[in-house]
């Protein structure tokens, strides 16, 4: 497994070790004082092992007590801000590997399965931080550090715990691959449940339309039904090994209550590492037993942990170490010239062909077309032509393109590619909106805009009618689905981001379709508005729209057929 993310790599800092550490490394001491409270209170100072008088041994466990509280919550502070800043890290380099692709690439996961890694799994790496990556240290020290305190006091009781410590790591090594392999397909199942939830919710009205809705419900149920048994599975790995790991644990504790008990009792003399022990050195050892094992315990839980993050590793690298063109293509490495922004950018495509992945017919073959700075041109054709492939390549957001692209003579490769696209405007069939009011959903990143500037834009994109209506204006909360606006309101929205943008290219994909008469007639507008000295391409089967461009392109079958005035 390459882990390209550093996902099992994820370290918390050495501080939260040590204060961890530090918090079960005192319980040691804790231990001796209070056996020698108990036997001093119930037998007397004869019977203690340090010789203090309980004021004293109060006093200290007090103090101690203090400072494995702090030691410990300190411990959990740093380790929680620490997975924190790790998850959010994550995430980032998640939705900055997923932002290249294509989305013309077919062999892309759904959309819901990567939304279900960078939301949900990801917060399976909490635990693995704030609790393996502490338990693997303290159950290396602090048994150790135990079995060192027991030893002067009775030889037998440490070699009780040293036989009987190892078998819990053995066993945890022996069921990891079957944890790690059953945690790594409950995520593909919850993958594949919510990538079907997301494309069937997509596609409701045409599920209802077709008459489809019991097949699916059953398909979703299946699924439901696969990801259950799938979570039973990790249940049932994880309830047995804390089974044999609790009777383990408790066969250890009772084989040291019996030795305690039956030496204090005389029946049995050896053991005892110097002159013998009392209660106190009793009740020490009975006391530091449990904690032996707890370690241990901790360890083993986290160690179910670690197997999750592993299987969020490798599911991981299954959907992102997938070999994906870059989203520019590869292009003609020529030299090209930068030119600082005009008003209006010259488009310029040679031999421009366009082959997606598993498609056998290229969307586009050898194209050539050339558009003037301040043109307007119409692409047109049957749907299937490439129209959209054609907006796709020159924006750079296709995959599998060769030939030469290039915007007022610069050249679009993998280097320029960011550069140019701030010299185009998007406009989609499907405008991107997030959950925000209709002002931050008019602004582009954090870039603010003043009354007066947002009152221009709007009214360009006729769109000033229509937010004076709403109850909040600018401040109308709208939803990722878009719910709020209507299809009409969604397109003039993109629009008067493109003139916000004040880009010198325009590009728009089939910005009337699925709109009613009126409507696409003002969408139609606003557009020419917003193009008004700049270059507009635009792909569409709109007749009204493309009758009033300065060119009429028609694409068949992937190839330029013929240029109308």
């Amino acid at each position: 497994m390459t882990d390209r993310f550093g996902i099992l790599s994820c370290r918390i800092p050495s501080t939260a070790v040590a204060l961890s550490l530090a918090a079960s490394l005192i319980w040691i001491p804790q231990a001796l004082i209070l056996a020698d409270t108990v036997a001093a209170v119930c037998i007397g100072t004869d019977a203690e092992l340090t010789g203090l008088s309980p004021i004293v041994l109060a006093s200290m466990f007090a103090l101690l007590l203090v400072a494995r509280s702090v030691a410990d919550t300190g411990a959990f502070s740093i380790s929680a801000r620490t997975s924190t800043a790790k998850k959010l890290d994550l995430r980032r380099k998640l939705i900055q590997a997923v932002l290249p692709w294509s989305p013309f690439d077919a062999t892309r996961p759904p959309a819901g399965e990567i939304a279900s890694l960078v939301v949900d799994q990801v917060e399976t790496i909490d635990p693995f931080l704030v609790r393996y990556q502490i338990a693997r240290f303290r159950m290396v020290v602090v048994p150790v550090a135990i079995l060192v305190a027991i030893l002067p006091v009775s030889w037998a009781v440490a070699l009780m715990l040293a036989i009987a410590g190892p078998v819990i790591p053995i066993f945890m090594a022996l069921i990891g691959a079957t944890a790690r392999e059953r945690s790594r397909r409950q995520l593909d199942e919850a993958g594949n449940l919510t990538g079907l939830l997301l494309d069937r919710l997509r596609g409701l009205a045409t599920i209802r339309l077709l008459g489809a809705e019991e097949r699916v419900a059953a398909a979703i149920g299946a699924s439901g039904e696969r990801m259950r048994r799938s979570a039973m599975d990790v249940l049932s790995v994880a309830f047995l090994s804390s089974a044999v790991l609790e009777f383990f644990a408790t066969v250890g504790v009772a084989m040291v209550a019996l030795y305690v008990g039956f030496y204090l009792l005389g029946w049995v003399t050896f053991g005892a590492t110097l002159t013998g022990f009392g209660l106190s050195g009793g009740l020490f050892m009975l006391l530091l037993a449990p904690d032996f094992f707890q370690p241990l315990r901790e360890f083993a839980a986290g160690y179910h942990d670690r197997a999750g993050v592993a299987g969020f590793a490798e599911r991981t690298d299954d959907i992102f170490n997938v070999e994906r063109p870059s989203i520019v293509g590869h292009l003609d490495a020529t030299a090209h010239r930068h030119l600082d922004r005009p008003p209006a950018s010259s488009v310029d495509v040679r031999r421009l062909t366009v082959r997606l992945a598993g498609c056998e017919r290229p969307l586009l073959k050898r194209a050539n077309l050339a558009v003037a700075a301040g043109e307007h041109v119409a692409i047109m054709g049957l749907s299937g032509a490439g129209k959209s492939a054609l907006l796709h390549a020159i924006a750079g957001l296709i995959e599998g393109v060769q030939g030469r692209i290039a915007i007022d003579g610069m050249l679009l490769t993998s280097d320029t590619a960011k550069t140019l696209r701030r010299r185009m405007a998007w406009i989609g069939q499907e405008p991107f909106v997030r959950q925000a009011s209709l002002e931050r959903n008019l602004q582009l990143g954090d870039q603010s805009i003043d009354r007066e500037r947002a009152a221009a834009v709007l009214e360009t994109a006729r769109l000033t009618e229509q937010v004076a209506r709403m109850q909040r204006q600018m401040l109308t909360p709208i939803s990722e689905n878009g719910a709020g606006l209507s299809g009409g309101e969604l397109r003039r929205l993109a629009i008067a981001r493109a003139v916000l943008a004040d880009a010198p290219v325009i590009l728009a994909d089939e910005p009337t379709a699925d709109l009613d008469g009126a409507t696409a007639d003002e969408v139609r507008s606003a557009l020419l508005d917003a193009a008004r000295g700049k270059t507009l391409i635009v792909a569409t089967h709109d007749e009204d729209l493309a009758r009033r461009m300065d060119r009429i392109i028609t694409l068949c079958f992937g190839s330029i057929e013929e240029i109308a005035s």
